[in-house]
């Protein structure tokens, strides 16, 4: 088996499990005590889940299956950023620095970033996985 973390770390803008854990920390801080914000995260875990739950099986598939699927994981992968940015977005209007967006990267800057975006989601879905315990 050649999926390894450090397979994964030798990709373009790939996130270390520290600076992931980082950037949790800071959206746990700044989402904190707001049932606004808390919401908006619980919306961005359900697309992250969702994103991740296809792109579990991913490597896995036939060229069929994914033929088939690449349209759904788009639509999800889009959703998570979205997601992503709408926290940002309601946390900064709220006073907070959401300097964690910025430092996962913007697709416009460059396409990797979408990669590192998703990498994050499926990070979020993992740590509320084995937290579910």
């Amino acid at each position: 088996m050649r999926n390894t973390y450090e397979e994964y770390l030798r990709e373009p803008k790939t996130l270390t499990f520290e600076q992931m854990r980082e950037l949790h920390r800071e959206i746990a801080e700044e989402t904190d005590g707001d049932p606004d914000a808390l919401e908006l995260y619980g919306e961005l875990m359900e697309s992250a889940a969702a994103y991740a739950a296809i792109r579990s099986r991913w490597l896995r598939m036939t060229r069929e299956e994914k033929m088939k699927q690449d349209s759904l994981r788009t639509s999800a992968h889009d959703s998570v950023i979205i997601h992503f940015n709408m926290l940002a977005r309601y946390l900064r209007m709220q006073g907070k620095k959401a300097e964690w967006r910025d430092r996962l990267g913007y697709e416009e800057d460059d396409p990797y970033y979408r990669k590192t975006i998703g990498d994050f989601g499926c990070y979020l879905v993992f740590i509320d996985s084995i937290c579910a315990r």
